[in-house]
C-alpha cells in the first residue's frame, strides 16, 4: 500500500493525510504512525507532516467501533443503559464524521495560520 501511495506522491499533504487515515484503519493508528514515520521525516515541512500524521491517525479511529478503545468504552456504557449501538449504525455516523473532521484538520493544518 505504501509503495502504491508513494507512486501517487506522498509529498502532497492531501495524499499523505488520506493514506494516513486509511492505513490507520487497516493496521491501527500506532503501527500506521510507525510505518509513516520515515515518510513524515522526509517531507520538506517536518512540523506540518508530523501534525498531519497525528491528526489523521487519531481522527481515523472514529470510523468504526473498533477504531478506538474510547469508542468501545462508549458503546459498552450505552449497552449498560440498554442502548444498542451496532457496527453499521456506528459506521453510518463514524464515516461521515471522520471524513469531515479529517478534511477540516487537513485544511487548517495546510492553509491555516
Amino acid at each position: 500500500m505504501l509503495a502504491g501511495a508513494q507512486a501517487v506522491n506522498l509529498q502532497n499533504t492531501a495524499v499523505f493525510t488520506v493514506v494516513t487515515a486509511v492505513l490507520s484503519n487497516v493496521v491501527s493508528n500506532v503501527p500506521a504512525v510507525l510505518l509513516l514515520k520515515p515518510v513524515a521525516a522526509s517531507l520538506p515541512d517536518h512540523t506540518r507532516a508530523w501534525l498531519l500524521l497525528a491528526m489523521a491517525s487519531t481522527l481515523a479511529g472514529n470510523v468504526t467501533i473498533v477504531g478506538s478503545v474510547a469508542n468501545l468504552i462508549v458503546v459498552e456504557a450505552a449497552r449498560k443503559q440498554r442502548i444498542r449501538i451496532g457496527f453499521l449504525e456506528y459506521f453510518g455516523v463514524g464515516l461521515p464524521l471522520t471524513l469531515v473532521t479529517v478534511l477540516l484538520g487537513w485544511l487548517i493544518l495546510s492553509f491555516g495560520a
